[in-house]
Parts: C-alpha cells; structure tokens; sequence
C-alpha cells in the first residue's frame, strides 16, 4: 500500500508541496513519472498515476493503463475529483 504521504515525501522531499520549489517539482514529476513507466504492481501504478493526476502531469490512460478495469478505475476517480472541486466551487 502506498500513502500519500510518503509518495509526497519520496518524490518532493516533504509532504507540503506550496514549500517546494520549482526544481523539486520538476524532478519529483519527472522521476515519479520514470517510476510509474517501471513499475509493475497495479495498485502501485495506480498510486503514482494517482499523484501525478493530483498534479497535472499524468500520462493518457491508454498509456497508463493497458488493461480497461484500470482504465475506468483512473475515470471513476476523475470524476470523483472533478465533482470534489466543483462541490468546493460552489460554497
């Protein structure tokens, strides 16, 4: 199982991204992104796609995801953030 918070820690040196610069946030993304193309683990996979979703640098699905289940897997949970933020929006 994989936290956020260590995924943070691994990959931007700490769990408050406003604190990070912008080098680390390149060289976190990047390297998570390497990490995801290796990794073989799909709850672990799904983890790092996850993070670099949250962050705006996710690959496409079809590229992420050879199988379909993953696929609607990574949409439920886009939708899931999408009506999160539009909940947000209108408070």
């Amino acid at each position: 199982m994989m936290h956020l918070d260590d995924l943070l820690t691994r990959y931007f040196h700490g769990t408050d991204l406003s604190r990070a610069s912008p080098d680390v946030l390149a060289s976190g993304i990047e390297h998570c992104l390497v990490d995801l193309g290796l990794e073989q683990d799909r709850g672990k996979r799904f983890a790092l796609w996850a993070l670099l979703h949250m962050l705006g640098s996710a690959p496409d699905l079809d590229v992420a995801f050879k199988d379909p289940n993953d696929q609607e897997a990574a949409r439920t949970f886009m939708d899931m953030l999408a009506a999160g933020e539009a909940s947000e929006e209108q408070k």
